[in-house]
């Protein structure tokens, strides 16, 4: 289990009772959307409202502890911040894996950007596709 109160502490944020259940639940699940964080949250702290889990999570992801991970035609879920990986995303499903591969060239594209005068802070891919739970449902 991770120390989420030094994450919260270390991005400058206050370990409210409602940002340490937050990210619980999505330490817990790994990728979240909002409404599916609030269902669980509100099991515990059945007085909490929709919109203090929104605000939360926004607060979290402006200062570097959370993650959007965008789906297509879908509510986009979120993570805790990590290490920069691939996300591999089900067009079907919805469902999110992480991959902890390097499709790019870090020192490559650090160069481009440099000359750009772009400052490099980390990068996110997403590969979208079918898994094999859903691409073993339509070959039955």
């Amino acid at each position: 289990m991770k120390n989420y109160m030094s994450i919260l502490k270390d991005n400058g944020l206050k370990a409210t009772f409602q940002r340490m259940h937050i990210l619980e639940v999505i330490g817990m699940y790994g990728h979240k959307d909002v409404d599916e964080i609030y269902a669980e949250v509100v099991k515990t702290h059945p007085s909490i409202s929709l919109a203090t889990v929104y605000k939360n999570i926004l607060i979290m992801s402006q200062n570097n502890v959370l993650v959007e991970v965008p789906l297509i035609g879908r509510k986009a879920k979120f993570e805790i911040k990590k290490d920069c990986h691939v996300h591999l995303i089900c067009k079907e499903c919805g469902s999110i894996e992480d991959e902890d591969i390097d499709l790019v060239d870090i020192n490559s594209l650090k160069e481009v950007l440099s000359n750009k005068n772009f400052l490099y802070s980390g990068q996110e891919l997403n590969v979208y596709g079918t898994c094999s739970n859903c691409s073993s449902i339509k070959v039955s």
